[in-house]
């Protein structure tokens, strides 16, 4: 159902199949691989969206929506993007936060070409919470990795929670799932070196990060996997003071990637 307000059509019926679509897309990562999409929400990612070109299905707002926001409808519009207005008690179910910003968008996946002379990649083992995965993901584009490869059992990249978290890290570095072989095979074709994060391995001070390489981060309950493990070269640890008996996976994986960028930053003339 969708309500004539003015010239604006606004869609008030949660049976409206754009609604419908959004809900789906919220809700599996199933569902998410099918569409071939997923959802991002606020002004300040769907801006970055549209400013990395990725291609929009629809984006929907509601007219608690900031004048910024109104500012971006208007210019996706412009742009033949579909836009549609939905009332505020439809748009409140679909936000994932507490106060709703306003808009969300649906977005194809893109397939993010991943470098032919590749140095520097992530590879988050069985990290299952979105908010940690989010925080890697972020860090990973801010510290210059190359390519994120999710291995199985690790929480989809694309799901909202951790759309959210990495604050537009999905619009700036490839993020792919593969299964261990595909990534062997990756990994073994860039001659990386595969550095695992264990509170039992070498500082990461006297590690030199310098080479190319691919940085392994365990999980948060049960740390890597065998399958991680026995592809891993080294282990290397972070240096700790106090009483403190290990970092959770966002921080630890962050700080490991800093050092990386630190070492080779300093390796400069």
């Amino acid at each position: 159902m969708a309500q004539q307000v003015g010239r604006v059509t606004v869609i008030t019926s949660s049976q409206n199949a754009k609604i419908k679509l959004v809900r789906a897309l919220l809700g599996r990562a199933k569902e998410r691989r099918q569409a071939g999409a997923f959802v991002v929400e606020g002004v300040r990612l769907v801006e970055e969206a549209h400013k990395r070109d990725w291609r929009f299905e629809i984006v929907l707002y509601d007219k608690s929506l900031s004048e910024r926001g109104k500012l971006l409808v208007d210019r996706l519009a412009s742009h033949q993007v579909e836009v549609e207005e939905v009332s505020e008690s439809l748009m409140k179910p679909l936000s994932d936060t507490e106060t709703p910003p306003g808009i969300l968008a649906v977005l194809k996946f893109s397939n993010f070409p991943i470098s032919n002379s590749l140095d520097f990649i992530l590879i988050p083992d069985q990290i299952r919470d979105p908010g940690n995965l989010g925080t890697l993901l972020r860090s990973a584009a801010a510290a210059g990795v190359q390519a994120v490869l999710l291995p199985p059992e690790t929480t989809d990249a694309f799901a909202p929670k951790v759309v959210r978290a990495g604050m537009g890290a999905h619009f700036r570095l490839p993020v792919r799932s593969m299964t261990w072989e595909e990534i062997g095979q990756l990994t073994r074709s860039a001659n990386l070196q595969m550095y695992l994060a264990d509170m039992g391995g070498t500082s990461c001070w006297e590690t030199d990060l310098r080479r190319p390489l691919a940085l392994i981060v365990g999980g948060e309950a049960e740390g890597a996997s065998e399958a991680a493990r026995s592809l891993a070269d080294r282990q290397i640890s972070i240096p700790m003071m106090g009483q403190v008996e290990s970092l959770n996976a966002g921080v630890a994986g962050s700080v490991l990637m800093f050092e990386v960028l630190r070492q080779r930053r300093t390796a400069l003339p």
